[in-house]
């Protein structure tokens, strides 16, 4: 059996990330600062009663465009605070303005603007105050669900090396963007956050694009995205963009079970196609253009037993298609779904490698890939 390099079996053994000085900092190449800044600490690891998870990425070189991230809410944000300011806005939108007090919030500001309107009534005021106060009380409540949520970011930018390194880090940071306008909208997670992003990574008409592209350029950088967020009892939402399926590993069957397609909803990869209803489409290609994003394009899976286990992973680990494949993984996961959901990981993980090396033999080494695994366990 083989056995991964210190430096890649744990993400304590490659990543110091937030810890590192400055100075350390400079000292890095730009690879190696990819590196550390796009792979979490496992200090970041979300505690959800009766859930364990664990994910590990492999590069093919020093840096890759894999990038998986866990999204702990209670760790990452102060939900506390977010919920104060809530109640104290929910207050706040509906008292009126005294005299000559100039505007507190977005409320006052647009109230002002409606005194100006032909037709104005005190009424409009009132009941424009109640809906946006009640917005915020929405807002509380959604926020209280963060303290029993985990999230999971996977990101498999095409290619490996720098600038598959870079397509991931764009992708990274204009999530993180978006998540906090969204948090502090609406309190939660939305398809909004991923329509934006998805509009971020397309290929402008006009402009230099996200991704670097061009019309001269006879490729598509490409980036697939799966986004998830997990409950206490197993039950896991996820939205995806062209990144291979999840598989669950039933406990009791001792398999990969088969999950119907109407679960399975997914897009194109990021970027290639645009809302046909978005005011900008005409500004950017897309392949054809869709449906704005719905509530049926959530996909829902549920681990039912103790012991389930769900295996997502990009395409250098498996492409999602290959029954063969998918046979040996299942042989993996057979073999060591009783360990922990680190252990499961570093298996599966050595079985990729494994792969690499018949892959060099024969002569196949541009079907090498980075590598990334991620489990979660219902315990």
């Amino acid at each position: 059996m083989l056995t991964l390099p210190r430096e890649k079996t744990g993400v304590e053994g490659t990543l110091q990330h937030e810890s590192s000085t400055a100075a350390g900092c400079s000292q890095l190449t730009i690879d190696e600062y990819l590196r550390k800044r796009l792979m979490p600490v496992e200090g970041a690891i979300p505690h959800l009663t009766g859930i364990e998870m664990y994910g590990n990425s492999i590069p093919t070189g020093t840096v890759g465009g894999d990038v998986f991230e866990y999204i702990n809410f209670q760790q990452r944000y102060d939900i506390h605070a977010r919920i104060e300011r809530a109640i104290k806005l929910s207050k706040e939108f509906l008292e009126p303005l005294g005299g000559s007090t100039p505007p507190r919030n977005s409320v006052d500001d647009h109230v002002e603007w409606l005194k100006s309107r032909p037709g104005f009534r005190s009424e409009i005021e009132t009941e424009y105050r109640v809906a946006r106060s009640s917005e915020q009380i929405r807002v509380a409540e959604d926020l209280q669900e963060l303290y029993t949520t985990a999230g999971v970011l996977l990101v498999g930018a095409q290619g490996h090396g720098i600038i598959s390194a870079k397509i991931g880090s764009t992708v990274h940071d204009t999530f993180h963007a978006l998540m906090l306008a969204e948090l502090d909208r609406r309190g939660k997670t939305t398809l909004e956050l991923f329509e934006k992003l998805n509009l971020r990574l397309a290929q402008s008409v006009t402009a230099r694009n996200a991704l670097g592209r061009s019309e001269d350029e006879s490729g598509r950088e490409i980036a697939t995205t799966l986004y998830g967020e997990l409950r206490p009892n197993g039950h896991f939402r996820f939205v995806n963009f062209g990144h291979p399926p999840p598989l669950v590993f039933s406990a009791e069957y001792r398999k990969f079970m088969d999950i119907g397609k109407s679960q399975m909803a997914q897009f194109l990869a990021l970027g290639l196609q645009i809302p046909e209803d978005h005011p900008d489409r005409t500004r950017y290609y897309s392949l054809q253009f869709r449906q704005r994003a719905s509530t049926s394009d959530v996909a829902e899976i549920t681990l039912m037993s103790p012991g389930d286990i769900l295996f997502l992973y990009t395409d250098g680990v498996y492409d999602g298609s290959d029954t063969q494949d998918r046979s040996k993984l299942e042989a993996v996961m057979r073999e060591h779904c009783l360990s922990s959901a680190k252990d499961i990981c570093n298996a599966l993980l050595e079985f990729a490698v494994c792969k690499d090396d018949y892959l060099l033999e024969t002569g196949k080494e541009d079907e090498i890939d980075d590598k990334t695994v991620f489990i979660i366990k219902r315990t």
